[in-house]
């Protein structure tokens, strides 16, 4: 609990001993509610306040304040007045504000009615009809056809509301790339007003909002897209994508036996072709080197020989059975070669020049 002024010096020694005379008196006032003593400060030479914790339900951090009194010349103190007192922590209720002024903006519900003052500095008289039909047609389309309009305290009064939460000097204007001034969104108001503040139009801007002409944010309509923005003008990866790569020829073993092809004689070397000329086949890849379900790129006009494991079972002709045709022994035991004579590989040109030869 805070003290108030505990032993003040300017206090005469006859008033500051008066502890035992102040708490007397206010326990006969409220037995139970006295505490612990607080101090004292003098009012004048003659009189000074003792201060006491009051111990009362509902009165936390309030005071017992006894006045006690002494004439100069005399050595006799009396109890002058007491009471209860609000200390530094104490709870007390607010100021009281009158009925008429405790409404404040955002109170207003539905049904609810408010009427301005009588003597209200924010209105004028306005335009007074003259009977005149045509006249008070023009005075009503141009603003004059109503009995109040707002007055210069009440312009001023709007426009520094307006200026302090939607103006030049708020956070949200500093940070923008151009004024109001100059948006596409902004509807200027009319009359005395026009020339410093519109209306908002963007939903998502400051939308229905009265606006300094100086305000401004993000949402200009004439604020362009910084450069670089968006996503990077690549391709799309795909990692299930499948990756196509044409199977190379291995290359021939040393000593030719793969190249080369029996004659009827016996003897081994390049197939001749029917004009003269060399062939030199080609040989498949084994099933251990290739995956014959991968795709193959050929050139055009050069025979590649299919596997035996992908090649149904084809009838044989007659020269292959009776054994007149040379086969390829290396490439027949190791399953990915061809029979000679077959579709018309290299080996039908060799047997028919062996047959010929015969």
């Amino acid at each position: 609990m805070s003290a108030v002024s505990v032993s003040d010096t300017d206090v005469r020694s006859i008033l500051s001993r008066a502890v035992d005379l102040a708490r007397s008196a206010l326990v006969d006032l409220e037995p139970a509610g006295v505490g612990a003593h607080l101090g004292v400060r003098a009012e004048d030479e003659c009189a000074a306040t003792h201060c006491f914790e009051a111990t009362l339900p509902g009165y936390h951090g309030w005071q017992w304040a006894v006045v006690v009194a002494a004439a100069p010349d005399t050595d006799r103190v009396t109890v002058s007045e007491s009471a209860l007192l609000p200390g530094p922590d104490a709870l007390t209720a607010p100021d009281f504000v009158p009925w008429d002024q405790r409404i404040r903006p955002g109170d207003l519900a539905p049904g609810d009615l408010l009427a301005p003052p009588a003597d209200d500095q924010r209105l004028a008289p306005g335009y007074i009809a003259t009977g005149d039909p045509e006249v008070d047609e023009v005075c009503f389309q141009v603003g004059l056809g109503r009995k109040q309009v707002l007055s210069l305290e009440g312009r001023a009064d709007a426009a520094q509301r307006w200026y302090a939460e939607y103006g030049p000097d708020s956070e949200m204007a500093k940070a923008a790339p151009a004024s109001c001034e100059s948006c596409g969104f902004y509807v200027p108001l009319a009359g005395a007003l026009r020339s410093a503040f519109g209306v908002c139009a963007n939903a998502m801007g400051a939308d229905g909002h009265v606006v300094h002409m100086g305000y401004g944010c993000g949402a200009h309509s004439d604020t362009a897209l910084p450069t670089g923005a968006g996503s990077p003008l690549y391709e799309a990866y795909d990692d299930a994508a499948v990756e196509v790569f044409p199977v190379r020829s291995p290359k021939p073993p040393e000593g030719g036996a793969a190249t080369g092809t029996e004659s009827a004689d016996g003897s081994s070397g390049p197939a001749q072709s029917e004009n003269g000329g060399t062939e030199t086949p080609v040989v498949a890849a084994t099933a251990q080197e290739a995956d014959p379900a991968e795709a193959v790129q050929e050139a055009p006009g050069k025979f590649v020989p299919e596997s035996a494991d992908t090649v149904p079972d084809r009838p044989r002709d007659a020269a292959a059975e009776t054994g007149e045709v040379a086969r390829q022994p290396e490439a027949a035991e190791s399953g990915s070669g061809y029979e000679a004579g077959a579709c018309g590989g290299p080996g039908a040109g060799a047997a028919e020049g062996s047959n010929s030869n015969s």
